[in-house]
Parts: structure tokens; C-alpha cells; sequence
């Protein structure tokens, strides 16, 4: 069993047993002497660990280590499940301004027919228009690899087919059997 400090057992004691992942808080310092910054931003100056921790339970706030990398560490007094939960905030803010981006494949094949590529191409600008990155790629089976003009000439139809709706982000190039080009959406939203 863990022996509580007196003033986490008169005022608040679950502030002694939050310890976050990414600080160190109160009691979880190991730190010797701390660069004190009290609630208002003010430097208090260099002190020992249980000093820092007696003005910080005199406010009654938690002391917790901002920059814990620093000679000698840097300590702030704040209270730390405020501080968490405005953190948690910004971060879910973050999330939902952001937005992902998938990349979607849609293969052909050197002699592909005029309704098969339609079909691929309706895909393809399906995709697109959600706001997808699409790759568009041709797999060489047999000894069709040694006509790359022809595969190249149906990455040309096609980027050009979707050029209302994308750019082309990189242009048709070989890797292994494979022949591919990436088109991006053009309009963000």
C-alpha cells in the first residue's frame, strides 16, 4: 500500500494518484530541485522537490512537469485534470477539422475494351469526386511487358479522360510487372 502525503489526505486525494502518461505529476516526480512556475505564470525559482510540492497543496492545485528534460527540470503549478481535459478538446477538435484521404485502385489491363475501361473510369470518378486519391495501374501478364507503349497509352486515356475531375499526381511509371499513375481530386472541399 502507497503511504499518502498529510495534505492529499485533508484536502483532495485522487490529485496525488493522477499520473498521466506524458507528465509527471506530483508525487511521480523524481526530480530533486524543480524550476518553479506558480498558477500565474510567475518563476518562484529553483526548489526542492517537497517545497514545490507543499505551495502547490497550499493552493491546493497539483505540481506538474512541464519540461522534464530541462537542467533543472521546469515544474508548473496548474491543476492537472483541467489542463487534461483541455487538452483532450483541442486534440478532438483536431480530429474533426482534419481530413482523410483514401487512395483507391482501379486496375487495367494493356488491351483493355472500350466498355470495360468505361466501367473502370465511372469507378474512378466516383472516387474522386468523394475527394479519393485513386491509382490507376497495369499489370503486365506474360510477354505483353515488352509493349509498355501500349499500357502507357491507356494511362494517357485515362488520366486525360478524368482531367475535369483530377490531376495527375505522379505521372505513369514502372515498378516490377506493374505500370501505375495517381490522380488527385482537384476540387478540395
Amino acid at each position: 500500500m502507497r503511504i499518502l502525503p498529510k495534505r492529499c489526505i485533508l484536502k483532495k486525494p485522487w490529485r496525488c494518484l493522477t499520473i498521466s502518461k506524458d507528465m509527471f505529476v506530483n508525487e511521480g516526480i523524481r526530480a530533486r530541485e524543480i524550476r518553479l512556475i506558480d498558477q500565474n505564470g510567475e518563476q518562484l525559482g529553483i526548489k526542492s522537490k517537497n517545497e514545490a510540492l507543499e505551495i502547490a497543496g497550499r493552493v491546493n492545485l497539483d505540481l506538474v512537469l512541464v519540461a522534464p528534460n530541462a537542467k533543472p527540470p521546469v515544474g508548473r503549478i496548474m491543476d492537472h485534470g483541467k489542463y487534461k481535459f483541455e487538452q483532450q478538446k483541442k486534440e478532438k477538435e483536431a480530429r474533426k477539422n482534419q481530413k482523410i484521404i483514401n487512395l483507391k485502385e482501379v486496375r487495367l489491363s494493356p488491351g483493355i475494351e472500350e466498355h470495360d475501361f468505361n466501367t473502370k473510369l465511372r469507378n474512378a470518378r466516383k472516387f474522386l469526386e468523394k475527394g479519393d486519391k485513386v491509382k490507376a495501374s497495369i499489370r503486365f501478364k506474360g510477354r505483353a511487358i515488352t509493349h509498355k507503349e501500349i499500357g502507357q497509352r491507356v494511362l494517357d486515356r485515362f488520366s486525360e479522360a478524368c482531367k475535369d475531375v483530377a490531376t495527375v499526381e505522379s505521372k505513369p511509371k514502372m515498378e516490377g510487372r506493374s505500370m501505375f499513375l495517381v490522380l488527385a481530386p482537384t476540387n478540395e472541399k
